[in-house]
């Protein structure tokens, strides 16, 4: 039986790991994939130390860190579920296989939000897609909608204006909530169109996409012709695993943890994107705080049964 299973390969999960190696306690990391959320940022201008460094980049270095430790065993798996046992949980994955630990450290990030509009399902891959910055460059001379106006929709356009002839930033409201940083980016770009307080209605196109439909006229058509739409409007916690476990959420979906990041359950702690632990401010810094609060009181709650049982796994 391990002494923790962190359930994640992102952020919180690899500095979770960094942190509890040190401890001393043997770890496992179970993911479906590497860097998580964090491999899908061009650039990460606010990462302290670093003036720029790209997601990939940065989340790479995360894993090497982790995977150093000889008490660190990577696994890239997915969680099916996770059950009470003796003494601990039982991870199931999906090949069949169980993982055993006496602690669990959720840090399972979020899932990008689908629009819900007809065609995106249909054009999934064929012209939809959910990440601006790593795609951007399958597009270039041609031209591209982005939909949102977060930091991930604004970031995203700016990356795309590099490369694609015409880019349409359309946001529901009439101003963008991203950084400031990014909006005065996309202010800068020539090729770069404000297409606000509008609404998409459908993606259109039969083998690839041709065009989206909106809810109102701009520049005297309800039509946008586009080769590329780039979802952009946020995430969700993947917070499945943790629900079907009892694990209580809060009123947003996210994983409800105490300061500490313990759960509502004993033995299950939280961290990153998918707990509302940071005021849900989900970026590389909050992440890995929240990876190195998780670890301690891991290590804290393991050392509290040690010394009740006189012994330590």
């Amino acid at each position: 039986m391990k002494d923790v299973a962190i359930i994640g390969l992102g952020c919180a999960a690899y500095t979770a790991a960094i942190y509890t190696a040190r401890y001393k306690l043997d770890t496992v990391l179970i993911g479906e994939e590497e860097g998580g959320m964090g491999i899908t940022a061009a650039e990460v201008g606010n990462w302290p130390g670093d003036m720029e460094v790209k997601g990939p980049d940065l989340m790479e270095r995360f894993k090497a860190h982790a995977v150093s430790f000889e008490n660190v065993k990577h696994q890239l798996a997915r969680v099916e579920s996770i059950n009470k046992i003796d003494n601990g949980h039982s991870l199931v994955l999906q090949s069949g296989e169980t993982v055993e630990a006496r602690s669990v450290i959720i840090a399972t990030g979020s899932n990008k939000r689908h629009l819900g509009a007809p065609g995106e399902d249909e054009l999934a891959g064929r012209g939809v897609t959910y990440c601006a910055t790593c795609d951007a460059f399958f597009y270039r001379g041609k031209t591209v909608a982005v939909l949102g106006g977060g930091d991930s929709a604004v970031e995203g356009a700016a990356i795309a204006a590099n490369v694609a002839e015409k880019v349409y930033l359309v946001h529901r409201r009439d101003s963008f909530r991203a950084e400031p940083f990014w909006v005065d980016e996309v202010d800068k770009k020539d090729n770069i169109e404000f297409v606000l307080s509008t609404n998409v209605l459908e993606i259109q196109g039969d083998q690839k996409v041709t065009g989206i439909k909106l809810d109102k006229p701009f520049n005297g058509s309800d039509v946008l012709d586009v080769d590329g739409v780039f979802i952009e409007i946020g995430s969700t916690p993947a917070t499945s695993l943790a629900e079907k476990l009892g694990c209580e959420l809060d009123e947003r979906k996210h994983l409800k943890v105490n300061p500490d990041m313990s759960t509502t359950v004993t033995g299950i702690f939280g961290a990153g994107d998918v707990t509302g632990g940071s005021n849900h401010f989900a970026q590389f810094a909050t992440a890995a705080g929240e990876g190195a609060i998780a670890a301690n009181s891991v290590f804290s709650y393991l050392q509290a049964g040690a010394e009740h049982s006189g012994a330590m796994g």
